[in-house]
């Protein structure tokens, strides 16, 4: 399995009144995972994108472990946990900077034509793609073979 890590401070816009981080900025901060982890196995989500092609959320679940307060480094660790050719879901950790785990979740996306919504298959279009995310995935059958 992959994992790709982001690192980030805390900056005081995404806090609230306590200090503490707003729970919604988690979702950025998976999102910047996620672009993260893309990028990290060779791939450019703006590439599709120009293409025609979206990936929007059609799921997604945050459990919040210990809060995370202004000016704290966080590191986001995001993987593959399930992918199939048309959908996947992402996997995700948020740590503090003393390495308690603060935030865990998923997201579930599924790649859609951008005038019709309509699903496509990632296996057909990218097919690059496709085999590196069957590699990288959690529990690949492929893991071995990296």
């Amino acid at each position: 399995m992959f994992v790709s890590e982001t690192n980030l401070e805390v900056r005081y816009a995404e806090t609230d009144q306590m200090g503490i981080v707003y729970h919604a900025n988690y979702l950025v901060w998976m999102e910047i995972g996620r672009t993260k982890l893309i990028e990290d196995l060779g791939f450019r989500y703006t590439e599709m994108e120009e293409d025609g092609i979206l990936a929007p959320v059609v799921d997604i679940q945050v459990s919040y472990h210990k809060p995370v307060k202004y000016g704290q480094p966080v590191k986001i660790r995001t993987w593959i946990e399930e992918y199939n050719g048309l959908r996947t879901t992402y996997g995700y950790e948020i740590y503090t900077n003393d390495r308690d785990l603060a935030v865990t979740g998923f997201s579930k996306h599924v790649c859609v034509k951008k005038e019709s919504f309509k699903p496509v298959s990632l296996r057909k279009l990218y097919p690059n793609w496709h085999t590196t995310y069957l590699k990288a995935k959690k529990d690949s059958e492929l893991e071995g073979n990296q």
